[in-house]
């Protein structure tokens, strides 16, 4: 069972319920976050090995080349380009796809692997954890997030997903058997929430709702939830408490309180999804 944590724009609090969810649930916790990972900051694991991610990238043999452009007009990212009189490959453009290889009619086109990041893989507890991390300067996410997801197809686990609706996020949460949305009660929140809402309809992904930093300003999230009939798995309140905790980078069910609120959570969850 593969469990997706997403948000709608950063800074509602994903990693911080994702995490704390994992810990109560066990199998697996999957940081698919890896332009910016910072789930092990709370999890602590101990890491046992890394390995890199790599994709092919075209070698040009100038020796065999003709110039007759084809693996250029192949491209569909814009990744080969004709300089003078050789060609050119833009790196960080190519998608690893292979089709200049299968275009070229001399041979004079080679691959090479070419590492975009890692894969850290350890253990906190019993809690068993992976996360990618995306090279600096690095444009492409995908084949981590891809890697990541092979690592636990068979596997119970929870994904913790970038923020917002890219095409990272469609990556990491396909395949999935249920969507967690997290958000937080204000008009920022709120707009966001329904994009993400919006893409996991599309995706026919079932799913359901935590607010985050509940307060005063709940209803909002509420109403909207009413009349767009999704699921409010439970709140997290606004609590000096919590910043206290997160701020030393520590996980929140190491007070007894907030332990029984995610206990509940996740005990919502399970029957939830049981039930999809």
């Amino acid at each position: 069972m593969q469990i997706s944590v997403l948000s709608g724009k950063g800074g509602t609090g994903k990693t911080t319920i994702a995490t704390n969810l994992a810990v109560i649930m066990g199998g697996y916790y999957v940081d698919c976050d890896v332009e910016e990972p910072n789930g092990f900051i709370f999890l602590k694991p101990n890491i046992s090995k890394s390995k890199d991610v790599s994709i092919p990238t075209p070698q040009i043999d100038y020796t065999k080349c003709t110039l007759c452009k084809k693996c250029v007009q192949v491209c569909q990212f814009n990744a080969l380009g004709i300089a003078g009189n050789q060609v050119v490959v833009f790196e960080k453009l190519c998608h690893g796809c292979g089709a200049c290889l299968l275009a070229c009619p001399d041979g004079a086109i080679s691959e090479k692997e070419r590492a975009i990041g890692k894969i850290d893989a350890g253990q906190s507890g019993e809690l068993k954890c992976l996360q990618g991390v995306l090279n600096v300067g690095e444009p492409m996410a995908g084949p981590i997030i891809r890697d990541l997801k092979e690592m636990v197809k068979e596997e119970s686990s929870l994904i913790d997903c970038s923020p917002g609706s890219s095409c990272n996020v469609v990556k990491a949460i396909s395949g999935a058997h249920y969507a967690i949305l997290v958000t937080e009660p204000t008009a920022f929140g709120l707009h966001d929430l329904k994009i993400a809402v919006e893409l996991v309809r599309k995706l026919k992904l079932p799913f359901g709702l935590i607010i985050n930093r509940g307060n005063d300003d709940n209803r909002m999230i509420i109403d909207y939830c009413e009349k767009e009939k999704i699921r409010l798995l439970g709140v997290i309140p606004f609590d000096r408490r919590v910043a206290e905790i997160y701020s030393r980078g520590n996980l929140l069910i190491e007070d007894e309180h907030y332990r029984e609120i995610f206990e509940e959570l996740a005990e919502n969850i399970r029957e939830v999804v049981r039930c999809s």
